[in-house]
């Protein structure tokens, strides 16, 4: 994959654009083909559910997803026969997940093997990679139908709000779009097949800005989505410099971090429409979609998905879920290491489906580059990567970051390489990034990993350039 990247950015920008719609139409294909439209209908039959037929249908095929498993997985067979846990005796989710061990990322990466299934006759068979709020990277096998059952419960939110599937987005996120050496524009690429203007996060500084102010004022997309972090930024931009964009994007619509409440309103004020979220991951054990109230339901019909107590608050919990959608790798009461808060009542809306009032995990950091370029989020740093068990970012000199890193079983000099290479390109030249290697990587208070831990945030850096969203929720 490396070596991908390498090649693409020495390419010309319309080769890059070139490879960048090749690559879409494949993706495409993948979430969309098939039958994606006829799952779509049936998850979006399910909106209209009371919580009891939508809690019968979970428990339904968490009972059946378990009985799977346990045929089929060494992994489980063991763990619940040591345990002498039945599942043709349980009768409710709950009767069956608080008989079982929680499973965390670490359990993956080191038993891998045992974990798959022994019947993996399955012909659209996808790998999946993950970052997560630890920086510990995790690569497992998928099928397309799971697959496209988490995008269409995805497009199931966007259409609450009246996006439709042909809507031309413009997408703010991690993705490599320009070589981080280029030093004008564009630093966007159009990606047809999908219908996105695909912008670079790596490349907003203050300079730079302007290029894609003009670029969105030519372009005009009805549907802003990204990291909250960059979307903040290309607010707080315009609201610093008194400037709009010349026209209000119908949706702005936010993924992959946490939406903090100063993000929204700087995202509000610069952008002229309050942001919506969802929260999910690739492991697909949990998903939360934000309803036309601003509230937060589980999808209680995608996901088992259980909230433990934290022991620190009484409001605070740990998201633990299970991904019976996906029988190449079941993850039963897998930790995501995300902390919620829940709201206790209903929403007004009528929707089922438990409410989060708040996701207080998933929370990123800018890194600060040297002469003031901020870079964030950092979590896709380490998404390549399943020998680091955890990783951190820390800075307290702009361009000078440390990174702290609990090595894996396989760990080697050659991923110690590739570290270097990979955060180098990312953050660029003229930046310095050294290694250090710890046993252990300290919890915040609230029990949640810092991605990043900056003495430079609030401190030295302008607020306007960098966005009130610096500052991490506790």
């Amino acid at each position: 994959m490396a070596k991908l990247i390498d090649c693409y950015l020495r390419m010309p920008t319309r080769l890059q654009s070139l490879a960048c719609n090749l690559v879409a139409l494949r993706t495409e294909q993948r979430r969309y083909g098939g039958s994606f439209r006829s799952i779509l209908q049936a998850v979006e039959d399910r909106s209209g559910w009371r919580q009891e037929q939508v809690v019968e249908f979970r428990d339904y095929r968490l009972r059946e997803f378990l009985r799977y498993t346990v045929e089929w997985s060494p992994y489980y067979r063991s763990r619940l026969g040591k345990l002498g846990v039945s599942v043709s005796d349980s009768k409710s989710m709950a009767d069956l997940i608080r008989q079982l061990p929680i499973l965390r990322k670490r359990d993956i990466q080191n038993c891998s093997d045992a974990l798959k299934p022994k019947n993996l006759a399955v012909s659209s068979k996808l790998v999946v990679h993950t970052s997560g709020t630890t920086g510990s990277g995790l690569k497992f096998w998928t099928t397309r139908l799971a697959m496209q059952e988490q995008w269409a419960v995805w497009w199931r939110y966007r259409r609450w709000h009246g996006i439709d599937l042909n809507m031309w987005c413009g997408y703010f996120g991690g993705r490599v779009m320009a070589s981080p050496s280029q030093l004008g524009p564009p630093f966007w690429r159009v990606n047809y097949p999908a219908k996105q203007i695909m912008f670079s996060g790596n490349h907003m500084t203050p300079a730079n800005l302007p290029g894609y102010i003009k670029e969105l004022r030519r372009q005009r997309p009805p549907w802003l989505h990204g990291y909250p972090s960059l979307l903040a930024l290309l607010a707080s931009y315009l609201l610093d410099r008194r400037m709009d964009l010349g026209y209000t994007p119908k949706w702005v619509t936010s993924g992959a971090e946490n939406l903090l409440p100063n993000q929204a309103d700087l995202i509000y004020r610069g952008l002229g429409v309050r942001p919506r979220q969802h929260y999910g991951m690739a492991e697909a054990v949990a998903n939360f979609s934000e309803c036309e109230q601003g509230r937060l339901h589980v999808d209680e019909d995608f996901a088992a998905v259980e909230f433990v107590p934290t022991g620190d608050s009484e409001c605070t919990y740990r998201v633990v879920g299970t991904n019976f959608s996906n029988p190449l790798t079941p993850l039963v009461r897998y930790d995501v290491d995300d902390i919620v808060t829940l709201f206790p009542g209903n929403c007004s809306c009528g929707r089922p489906g438990r409410i989060v009032e708040r996701v207080d995990g998933r929370t990123s950091d800018y890194v600060v580059l040297r002469h003031g370029r901020v870079l964030g989020p950092v979590n896709h740093l380490f998404k390549w990567t399943t020998t680091v068990l955890q990783a951190q970012l820390h800075q307290s000199v702009p361009g000078e970051v440390t990174i702290r890193i609990v090595r894996g079983e396989g760990y080697s000099e050659s991923d110690q390489e590739r570290i270097l290479c990979e955060v180098g390109r990312r953050l660029g030249p003229g930046n310095q990034v050294s290694l250090e290697y710890v046993d252990e990587i300290q919890r915040s208070a609230s029990g949640k990993y810092r991605a990043v831990i900056s003495e430079i945030i609030g401190r030295e850096t302008n607020v306007s350039d960098c966005s009130a969203s610096n500052q991490v929720a506790q």
